[in-house]
C-alpha cells in the first residue's frame, strides 16, 4: 500500500429496515473493497478467535458496539452460536440423531399448521459436513481451547450449557407467544438436546421486542422459528448466521477498525485540527507582512515552519490522529476505560478493571490471551444478558467532564503492532503531503519581489 495513497476503510452506514439476504450480500460485496485497508492481522476472524491486541482486540469490539455502534446483540449471537455448534458436535451420536440437520428450501420457508413426525434415528443425517452451504458447523474451532466460567442449567451428555444460572428465566410463554406470531400451533420437542437453552434464545434474540432482538425480517424470523420447532440442529439458525455474518464482516468490522485507528478522542482531534487551521492562517499572515516589507525576500522561508505543522496535523487529525501523542505510539482512552468502577458491574462495559487512572498519565494494559474465561466480558460469557446499551453512570460521568479534561485525557500505549503500522503509515502521509504542498507554497512567496509598502 503507497502511503501516499493509503486510505482508512470507509464508513459503512447502516442499511434501512430489517436486514434481508439481499442486503447481507450487499455488506459481503463491501468487503472486497476493505482488503487492502485491512491488514491481515487485523482480520475478522483474528479479532473473533481474540488474536489481536488492544485496541482491537475482542473485549474491544464488543466494547466499540455497545457504546458506539449500539447493537452489540449480532456478535454476542454470533458467539454463542459457535460455541453451541461446537458442544452440538461433541455430543453422543444417540443424541444428535433426535436433531436431525435441517435444509432450508422452498417448503422449509412456509409455516406448517401441522404437527411432525417426531425425528427418529433414520433421519440423523451428519452434523460434521456444512449446513445448507454455511460454514456455521465450521466454527466450533474456534472456541475449542474456550474454558466457560458459566453456571450449568443444564446437561446433555458431556457438554454443560453455555447459559449462566443467574440468567435463567421462565421462557415457555414467551415462545409460545413468538411461536403464535409466526404462525406455528404445535409445541416443540422437548427430547431433543439443548431445547431449553434454545428456548431462552429464542426470547432473547429472535422473537419480536426481545431484549437484545436481531435486525432481521419478518420472513427470516417465521423460517428460523420453523426451523427450531422441528430441531435444535445449528443448521437451523443458518438464516440468522447469514444475517449476522453479513452484517459483522461488511459493517461493523471495517467500521471497528476506522475507529480503532484513530488515537484521540473527538475534542482532542478537534482541538488538533483547529491548531493546525490556525498554524495556516498565521502562515498567511506572516507572508503576507513579509512581501509587503522591506526586508530580504529570504526571510520568508521563515514561513514554511508553519506551512508544514499546520498542513500535517491538520492532515492526520483529519483522519483521527493527534501527532504528538502518536510519538510514544499512545491513544487516548475511552470514557468506559477512565471509569472501570463503574463498568466494572456492568455484562456490557469494560468491566475486566485493567486500566489504572490514579497514577501516570500513561497507562499500559496487560495484553490478551488467547480466548479464554478470563479476558472475555460477561458480556460475551453470558449471551443471556441485559440490554445492549451504555452504562449510563459512565457516558453521564464523562459528558460532565470539563473540556480540557477531555482534550488532554489520559492515554494508554497501543499494542497491537498492525495498528501501529497503520497510525504510521498515516502519519508519515500527512508528513509528505505537508511537505509537497508546504514547499511550493514557500518557493512561490520567495519568488515575489519585494513590495516595500511597510
Amino acid at each position: 500500500m503507497s502511503v501516499l495513497l493509503y486510505r482508512r476503510p470507509d464508513f459503512v452506514a447502516k442499511l434501512p429496515g430489517p436486514m434481508s439476504k439481499s442486503q447481507c450480500q450487499l455488506y459481503v460485496d463491501r468487503t472486497q473493497k476493505h482488503k487492502r485497508s485491512i491488514p491481515p492481522g487485523l482480520s475478522f476472524e483474528n479479532i473473533v478467535q481474540n488474536k489481536a491486541l488492544p485496541p482491537c482486540s475482542l473485549q474491544d469490539f464488543m466494547d466499540y458496539l455497545t457504546y458506539i455502534s449500539h447493537d452489540a446483540e449480532n456478535l454476542q449471537f454470533y458467539v454463542w452460536l459457535k460455541e453451541y455448534t461446537r458442544r452440538f458436535q461433541m455430543l453422543p451420536r444417540s443424541e444428535q440423531v433426535l436433531s436431525p440437520p435441517w435444509t432450508y428450501n422452498s417448503l422449509s420457508t412456509c409455516t406448517s399448521t401441522e404437527r411432525p413426525s417426531p425425528p427418529t434415528t433414520a433421519s440423523s443425517g451428519n452434523p460434521s459436513k456444512k449446513l445448507s452451504g454455511v460454514r456455521v458447523s465450521d466454527y466450533g474451532s474456534v472456541f475449542d481451547d474456550l474454558e466457560l466460567c458459566s453456571m450449568p442449567i443444564e446437561r446433555s451428555g458431556d457438554e454443560q450449557s453455555f447459559v449462566s444460572e443467574t440468567t435463567r428465566v421462565d421462557t415457555p410463554d414467551h415462545v409460545n407467544d413468538a411461536n403464535a406470531k409466526a404462525g406455528l400451533k404445535w409445541q416443540s420437542f422437548t427430547i431433543q438436546p439443548y431445547r431449553p437453552e434454545i428456548a431462552r434464545i429464542i426470547t432473547h434474540y429472535i422473537s419480536p421486542s426481545s431484549p437484545c432482538e436481531l435486525n432481521i425480517s419478518h420472513q427470516t424470523r417465521n423460517t428460523v422459528m420453523h426451523a427450531l420447532q422441528h430441531t435444535t440442529h445449528p443448521s437451523a439458525f443458518d438464516p440468522l448466521f447469514e444475517v449476522v455474518e453479513g452484517t459483522l464482516l461488511g459493517q461493523s468490522h471495517p467500521n471497528f477498525i476506522r475507529w480503532s485507528i484513530c488515537n484521540g478522542n473527538k475534542p482532542r482531534v478537534l482541538f488538533v485540527q483547529y491548531s493546525g487551521i490556525i498554524s495556516i492562517f498565521v502562515a498567511v499572515v506572516l507572508a503576507i507582512c513579509l512581501i509587503l516589507s522591506h526586508v530580504s525576500r529570504w526571510w520568508r522561508i521563515i514561513t514554511f515552519v508553519f506551512w508544514f505543522i499546520g498542513i500535517d496535523i491538520f492532515v492526520a487529525a483529519y483522519k483521527g490522529l493527534c501527532v504528538v501523542i502518536h510519538t510514544d505510539h499512545s491513544r487516548a482512552l475511552r470514557p468506559w476505560e477512565q471509569f472501570p468502577a463503574l463498568t466494572a458491574g456492568n455484562p456490557n462495559g469494560f468491566g475486566n478493571g485493567h486500566v489504572d487512572t490514579s497514577t501516570t498519565n500513561i497507562v499500559h494494559l496487560p495484553a490478551p490471551s488467547p480466548v479464554s474465561s478470563d479476558v472475555l466480558s460477561p458480556s460475551l460469557i453470558d449471551p443471556i444478558g441485559m440490554r445492549n446499551e451504555p452504562h449510563e453512570d459512565c457516558m453521564s460521568k464523562y459528558d460532565k467532564q470539563h473540556l480540557l479534561r477531555k482534550i488532554f485525557s489520559k492515554t494508554v500505549w497501543v499494542q497491537d503492532e498492525a495498528v501501529r503500522l497503520l497510525q504510521d503509515k498515516i502519519i508519515w502521509q500527512s508528513h509528505c503531503w505537508a511537505v509537497i504542498v508546504a514547499v511550493p507554497i514557500t518557493v512561490i512567496i520567495v519568488a515575489l519581489p519585494v513590495s516595500g509598502i511597510l
